[in-house]
Formats: structure tokens, C-alpha cells, sequence
């Protein structure tokens, strides 16, 4: 499986050694990595290759140079849909109809992925990840579109957790999601996604990065984080993936159209 790695900060803090510390874990996921950095904006720089993470010259050279900042979302992955090219690495961004940038990683697979079926036409790569994101972003244009306006940041996460509950059964649904402003987290595979509080800050990960006190993050159900605080948890679903070789069998023979 994927790992992936949030940060939220109300003030930017260098974040060097908790970045290496999670490429580090690329022995156990090779087929690439990805970074999206926002800097003082929402619209994201994202850096990431088709090539194991402790053996990206670019990612090297990256991480000598002092990365300070208030929100960053990063990608380890280990393939189980789409080949190991480009487009099929996170993170994944799109716009929605508002203007608005979503960053998306993700770490799972989608079993039950028929809804998701509509946007292989329009997605540049060939993962379920990215078709995910397409179908969170139609989701809000439709939203958006029956209320003739923006959404609040409350209908916003209404939409994002409707959608999310819907794409979790059945499946493997760990995320991290951006808005431009605020950054969503959901899991609901257990022991799979942990969260670090501290110093006005948040950080998420598949696997604590420290020996500090990570706990795991409130299972399923999405959380949304602002400014290194949270924000808001929505009511849980309780559609818990249980992990089944067969699931991911019938995958790679759909893949591979055996």
C-alpha cells in the first residue's frame, strides 16, 4: 500500500526532517513519490516522478534546500492501479466550477468503483486516486450549481463527507484532501492513518514519523483541519474496509483485462 502525509500549521515551520523521515519509508513503496507544497496560496507546487523517492535526484536536491511551510500534503506509492508513468502519481489537483484548486493523495484502492466509471475519459492517468478527486470536484460543481452560489465552508464539508461515505463502501478509502484553505483526512482502515498535535500544528501520516504521542485519526468519518486546528468531525459512516486478498486479486486481472 500508499502512505501519505499532511501538514497544517497556523505559522510555517521547516518541515526537512519529517519529510525525509516519510521518503524514507520509499523501500516499502518504490513506484514513486510527490509533493505539493502552497506556500502562501492555494494553489499548489507539486513536484513528483515515476521513480522510488530515496532515488530522485530531484527529491534530494529538494530536500537540501530549507522547506518551510504552513501546509503541505505529500505521496509515497506502491502501484495497485495504472503503471508507473507520471500521471499516475500523487498528488492529484483539479479546479472546480468556482475557481477554487483540490489537491488529492490517497492510499487504498476503490473495489466498488462503478460511480467512479464516468471520469476515465477525462482523468490524464489511469488510478482510481485521480478519478476520486474528478468525482469530489463534480460533487461540489453540483452542489454549487443547485444553490446558484459558493458553498460555505460548512456545506462544503457536508458535500466532501456525503461523497466520501458513498466511495467508502466496500473500499479502501484513507485521504487527504486540499481545498485551497482547508485540509480534509479520512480513513477507515484501522491502525492505517495517525495525527501528531502539536505546537499549533497538525500533522498526518500512515505511520507515526516520531516517538511522539500520534493518534489515530477519527475513524469513518472526515475530519477537516484549518490552520493547525480542527475544525470540524462528521458524523461516522462506519463503512470499515477489512483488508481481503481477493479484493485486490480481481483488481489486477480487471487492470491487466484478464
Amino acid at each position: 500500500m500508499c502512505e501519505i502525509l499532511g501538514f497544517s500549521s497556523k505559522k510555517k515551520r521547516s518541515r526537512n526532517e519529517m519529510l525525509r523521515e516519510f521518503f524514507s519509508h520509499a523501500e516499502r513503496h518504490p513506484h514513486g513519490w510527490g509533493l505539493a507544497r502552497f506556500g502562501d496560496g492555494s494553489v499548489p507546487l507539486i513536484n513528483k516522478e515515476p521513480e522510488k523517492a530515496t532515488e530522485s535526484k530531484l527529491l534530494c536536491g529538494l530536500l537540501e534546500e530549507e522547506i518551510e511551510e504552513r501546509t503541505l500534503i505529500a505521496h509515497i506509492r506502491f502501484a495497485t492501479v495504472g503503471t508507473l508513468e507520471y500521471a499516475n502519481c500523487h498528488p492529484f489537483s483539479g479546479t472546480d466550477d468556482s475557481g477554487r484548486v483540490w489537491t488529492l493523495v490517497h492510499n487504498g484502492t476503490i473495489f466498488s468503483g462503478a460511480v467512479l466509471n464516468d471520469y476515465m475519459g477525462l482523468q490524464f492517468g489511469e488510478t482510481d486516486s485521480e478519478r476520486v478527486l474528478l468525482h469530489l470536484i463534480a460533487r461540489i460543481n453540483c452542489a454549487r450549481g443547485l444553490r446558484g452560489r459558493s458553498l460555505t465552508d460548512a456545506e462544503r464539508f457536508d458535500v466532501l463527507s456525503s461523497a466520501i461515505a458513498v466511495l467508502a463502501k466496500g473500499s479502501k478509502l484513507n485521504l487527504l484532501v486540499h481545498d485551497g484553505k482547508v485540509l480534509y483526512a479520512h480513513t477507515n482502515f484501522r491502525d492505517s492513518l495517525y495525527y501528531l498535535k502539536e505546537n499549533g500544528s497538525i500533522t498526518f501520516s500512515t505511520n507515526p514519523l516520531s516517538q511522539d504521542m500520534w493518534r489515530p485519526v477519527p475513524f469513518t468519518r472526515l475530519v477537516a483541519v484549518k490552520d493547525g486546528e480542527i475544525v470540524r468531525v462528521g458524523t461516522p459512516h462506519w463503512s470499515e474496509y477489512i483488508y481481503n486478498p481477493d479484493d485486490y486479486r480481481m483488481v489486477y486481472m480487471n487492470f491487466a483485462k484478464l
